[in-house]
Order: C-alpha cells, then sequence, then structure tokens
C-alpha cells in the first residue's frame, strides 16, 4: 500500500505520522512543493509557535471557529488540545500556557516543533519529497496517479493553494471561494495614527454595517487597528467585509463609561489616547457640565472610523473557504464524493479566530485523516 500525502505544511506533516503509525508496512510519501517544511509552523507566533489553545472543552472549543464550528464538534471528542499537549509531551516537547490561554513550546521557538515532527517523521520512515512539483493527479480504479506514480490513498493537505482547490474539483468537489481572514484594519483618515504602539486592554469593536462585535485587547498602528479584538472581528466579518470590499465603519468602544459618567474618574486607559479622544485628565471632573460629560462619554463609548483596507502578515495568510464541509465525513475526513481521498488542514472551509486555533483544526483533521487512510 501507497498512501500519499500533497503539503508539507502542519496537517500534511501529522496526517502523515498518524498514518504511519497506523500502518507501519506501508510506504507514505509526503510531496511538497517548495524546498521548506512546516513553513507556517515556522514564523507562527512571531516565531515562537502557538500550537494550540488551552481550551479543553469541545463544546468551548468549536466557539473559536467562524466556519467549521458545528462539523469539528466530533472530531475534537477524538483529538482536541490536551491530546496535542500530550503527543507532543510523549516525543520530549513541553508546552507552556499564557495568560490568554496560548500554548508555546517552552523553548519560545517553532524550531522545537519543526524538530519534533520531522525527527518523529524520519525515526518511523515517513517519505519526503521537497521540491515535488506535481503536474496531474487522477483518479483510477482503486487509487489515484500522481504524475506517474500510482498509490493507494491519498490526503490534499494543501492549505489555501490553488493547486489543492483544483486537484479537489477535477474529483467532483465544490470550493467555497476563499478570502482573507486574520488581518488589520487600515485607516487611513484616523487621528490615532501617531500613537502607534499604544494598546488598552478592552475594548469593544463593532462593524456598522453588518452588527459583527469583538471585545478585548485593541492595538493603535500606524496604519490603524491591530490586536487581538480586531483580529477576532475580521475572522468572524471575513465574507461581509470581503463583499463590502473592506470599506466599513469600525465603532470603538474605548472603555465601560458608566463610572466616568457617574463621575467616579477619568478612564485608566493611556493619558496620550485620552487627550487625543478630547478629555483632558488634567482637568478636575467636578468642573465638566452635564453637556461636555456626555459627549465624552458618547466618544469613548461609540468612536467611529472609515475603515478602506486591511493589512494581512504574508505567511500568516488565513483564508475563509475552501472545500465544501458538506462533502466531508467528518468521522474520517474521507471526501464523500470520491473513495480513497481525504482532506486536513486549512483546505477545507474551516478557519479559527488566532493561530493556535487554525493549528488545532490542523493537528485534528490531519490526525484522522492519518487515522483512516
Amino acid at each position: 500500500m501507497i498512501h500519499a500525502v500533497i503539503g508539507g505544511g502542519a496537517a500534511g506533516i501529522f496526517a502523515a505520522l498518524r498514518c504511519k503509525s497506523q500502518h507501519p508496512d506501508a510506504q507514505v510519501v509526503v510531496f511538497e512543493k517548495t524546498n521548506q517544511l512546516l513553513a507556517k509552523v515556522r514564523i507562527s507566533g512571531g516565531g515562537r509557535c502557538n500550537v494550540t489553545h488551552a481550551c479543553f472543552d469541545p463544546k468551548q472549543l468549536v466557539q473559536n471557529y467562524p466556519r467549521g464550528a458545528k462539523e469539528l464538534l466530533g472530531p475534537f471528542h477524538s483529538f482536541q488540545p490536551k491530546d496535542t499537549i500530550a503527543w507532543f509531551e510523549a516525543r520530549g516537547v513541553t508546552l507552556k500556557t499564557e495568560a490568554d490561554g496560548r500554548m508555546f513550546p517552552i523553548t519560545d521557538s517553532s524550531q522545537t516543533i519543526i524538530d519534533c515532527l520531522l525527527a518523529e517523521a524520519d525515526k518511523i520512515g515517513v517519505e519526503i519529497r521537497k521540491q515535488a512539483k506535481i503536474e496531474s493527479v487522477v483518479k483510477v480504479e482503486g487509487g489515484f496517479l500522481i504524475d506517474q506514480m500510482r498509490v493507494d490513498r491519498l490526503i490534499l493537505a494543501t492549505g489555501s493553494s490553488s493547486f489543492g482547490y483544483q486537484v479537489a474539483k477535477s474529483f467532483g468537489h465544490s470550493i467555497v471561494e476563499p478570502v482573507p481572514s486574520l488581518f488589520t484594519f487600515n485607516v487611513p483618515t484616523s487621528n490615532l495614527l501617531d500613537l502607534a504602539g499604544i494598546s488598552v486592554p478592552h475594548a469593544v469593536l463593532t462593524i456598522k454595517e453588518t452588527g459583527h462585535r469583538q471585545e478585548g485587547p485593541l492595538l493603535i498602528t500606524h496604519w490603524g487597528f491591530s490586536g487581538p479584538a480586531a483580529l477576532k472581528l475580521s475572522a468572524w466579518a471575513a465574507r461581509e467585509l470581503h463583499d463590502l470590499d473592506y470599506k466599513a465603519t469600525l465603532v470603538i468602544q474605548w472603555t465601560d463609561t458608566e463610572s466616568f459618567l457617574e463621575r467616579k474618574g477619568y478612564p485608566a486607559i493611556p493619558r496620550n489616547l485620552l487627550v487625543r479622544l478630547g478629555i483632558n485628565p488634567a482637568v478636575p471632573m467636578r468642573t465638566l457640565s452635564n453637556k461636555v460629560l456626555s459627549q465624552m462619554g458618547e466618544k469613548l463609548s461609540a468612536d467611529a472610523y472609515a475603515v478602506e483596507g486591511k493589512t494581512t502578515y504574508k505567511q500568516e495568510f488565513v483564508t475563509a473557504g475552501g472545500i465544501h464541509l458538506k462533502e466531508v465525513d467528518f468521522k474520517t475526513m474521507q471526501s464523500r464524493i470520491t473513495p480513497g481521498l481525504f482532506f486536513a488542514g486549512e483546505i477545507l472551509n474551516i478557519d479559527g479566530i488566532t493561530g493556535g486555533f487554525n493549528f488545532q483544526n490542523a493537528w485534528t483533521t490531519g490526525w484522522l485523516a492519518g487515522n483512516a487512510s
């Protein structure tokens, strides 16, 4: 038996490892078109690799996936973050949990994760072919033909690559149009751009045109707004923002204004940001008229900005879109259309609100695909 995996990213490598462990006598081959394996693992989390997220209840875990939540519930009962942690720890890699739940190797280096995965591949005999530019993939009786190589099972783990979509379409699958997810908001007319680097610990962001709302830390940048709140919002509103050509009204609630409006004190956000918002904390609150206080409260609770585009980080690019989920059996990750064809990772119309959730999708779907193929 020959099992082929196309794609040398997190999902593809993990699928190959699980497949080989299940079928030690089979030939398991990974085809990677570039010279670099696990490229997103290398650069994720600023080079530290946000391996997974410390969320161990599948019902809560799926709430972090704008697309794929319903479909992932079953798979997360089979392989979830606690299983990811155990898998790496069994191979000498300890993960740590940060305050926001993100999990990283204790070395703070993505190379640790890469070395672990590739050492395991070498140990159990997974064959990896880099710079393998495939010309064609066709279905033949009892298997597939990858160029001139006949294989019995095929796992597509090609991420958002158009090649993977083309192969899937050739086998009868439909593709939900891929659009960007996890991006920051460009606001060229913002009067805050020179305050780049300033953050507030808890803001509430709403896109006026869609009603999508998210909260969390917010970062002012040289081009607009970033930080967890902005990234989460971009994920949940990805398709609508694409349809709006990334032109929308972003409304920011900078802080809870209740105590401010009751004259109990100025908000605990950076002083230079307050001043830019038209609020001078040096002025005694008792001297403010009710009208002025109300105007300040309105600014703090509903500060509107015109979004005119987005910024994505090239290699960390995440898409909403991919293989239509109804065409996949989520117990096995096998195609409902073409027997012997499996999918794993970002090629599916699944995406999470941060890198760790996207990696967990890769580990889980890769594990299931490798397990069943």
